[in-house]
Order: C-alpha cells, then sequence, then structure tokens
C-alpha cells in the first residue's frame, strides 16, 4: 500500500502477524540469521501511538533477528516522521532528498541529527531527471513507473529545470549526475544514498563518486535555488 493513505490503518498494511512473518521469509531467502536494517516501506503517522509495528520490532530486536529498525516516509513528505523519530524507537528512516526537493533539511535532517537516527536519502536523480539524461523526445516502456511519472508536459518542465541547472554547474570537470549523487551525501545528516543504477558502468560511477566527497560551500549554495515544489508521484 504505497503511499499510505489518511485514513489507511496499520492493520490493512502492517499486522503484527505480518511483521513477524515477512522477517522469517526474509531470514530464509537471505540465508542470514540477523537482517542488518528492516524498514517498513510505507509510513503513516496516524500508525504512531498503535502498538503493532512497536511491539513487532522490539520482539524482533530482543530476539537478536534484526540489529536495526525503520521506515520509509511518503513521497514529499518528510516531516511526516517527526513525531516517529522523537519517539526512539526507530534507528533510520528513508526519505526522498535530493536537488530539486532538498526539503528534509529543513527539519527531519536536525532532529534526526540530535535523536542520532541515521537517514537513507532515496531518489537522488529525480527517477532520472537529474542525470541530465530526460529530453522531450524521450520515450518509456508504457509498462515502466517513468512514463507515469513524466506524462504529459513534465518532460519539458524538467528540461527547462535541468538547462538552468547546467548553466550554474558550467566549467565543471563533473557531471549533472555526479553532483546530483554528491549533493545528497553532503549533508552531515545523511548516512548514505539509494541511487538507481542500470548498468555495470552505473554502478561504478555511483560507487566512484562516494570516493569524491562532500561538494564544496559555493556549490552547494548555488544548488539551493534550484529547489523545486513538486510532486510527479501524484
Amino acid at each position: 500500500m504505497w503511499p499510505a493513505h489518511p485514513g489507511i490503518g496499520i492493520d490493512s498494511v502492517f499486522p503484527y502477524e505480518y511483521i513477524l512473518r515477512s522477517t522469517e521469509d526474509s531470514l530464509r531467502n537471505l540465508k542470514t540469521d540477523t537482517i542488518d536494517l528492516q524498514q517498513l516501506h510505507v509510513w503513516n503517522p496516524e500508525w504512531l501511538k498503535r502498538d503493532e509495528w512497536r511491539r513487532a520490532f522490539e520482539e524482533l530486536k530482543t530476539a537478536g533477528k534484526v540489529r536495526a529498525v525503520g521506515v520509509s516516509i511518503n513521497d514529499h513528505q518528510p516531516d511526516s516522521a517527526l513525531e516517529l523519530i522523537r519517539t526512539g524507537l526507530v534507528d533510520t528512516v528513508q526519505v526522498i532528498y535530493n536537488i530539486f526537493d532538498p526539503t528534509p533539511e529543513n527539519h527531519l535532517f536536525p532532529l534526526a541529527q540530535q535523536m542520532n537516527v541515521g537517514v537513507i536519502a532515496r531518489v537522488p536523480f529525480d527517477e532520472g531527471s537529474l542525470t541530465g539524461g530526460i529530453t522531450e523526445s524521450t520515450e518509456f516502456d508504457p509498462n515502466e513507473f517513468r512514463s507515469f511519472y513524466f506524462r504529459g508536459d513534465r518532460k519539458r518542465q524538467v528540461v527547462e529545470r535541468v538547462d538552468r541547472l547546467r548553466k550554474d554547474l558550467a566549467g565543471r570537470q563533473d557531471g549533472l549526475a555526479d553532483v546530483a549523487l554528491r549533493f545528497t551525501i553532503s549533508h552531515p545528516a545523511v548516512s548514505t544514498v539509494i541511487p538507481g543504477m542500470r548498468s555495470v558502468r552505473n554502478v561504478e560511477r555511483n560507487a566512484a563518486v562516494s570516493e569524491e566527497g562532500s561538494l564544496d560551500a559555493a556549490t552547494l549554495a548555488a544548488l539551493k535555488k534550484h529547489a523545486w515544489t513538486k510532486n510527479f508521484y501524484s
């Protein structure tokens, strides 16, 4: 169930027994005794005081079946997990964070640092926008998610935004995709990032970027004006 719309109860998404059963399935599939990190792949703040997820997480950690637990926050809703972080019951949160959507910096990141909660940044390339590979003529397989994400005039909007971004990055030796990935790891609250990878070359390049480290302060300041309030997932 993604995203977790208001009014959808946790019993329809993550019942206590389902969390335990899914964990056992994962342990068998992975052929391991312990999972380093287990996340609920959706979060609804209405579930905060419900017992199902709390009890399941506590039992799994006590039994040594998982080392850390967390949640994946709904698209473009970083503040929806603030109260969850304050409970001290999760070790990580996963959130959309990229040049176009830096909003987690406002409230989520400071609180995560204060509570010693790890942050996993997802969608660093905005589904491909921030690789510079999307043009107005780009076509996707109708069955691919991005055919929905970039429907209508959205490719045109992306091209216009990326063109402005490239002008501000003119003269750099690294490419737009490298800058986009380095942006996500430049914030001290971010523990790691999940980039999409469709080829061996992507894997190798993305791994190499982590060795290049954070962006300089001047570049980060220039990128701030490219924040873009949108939700192409809706």
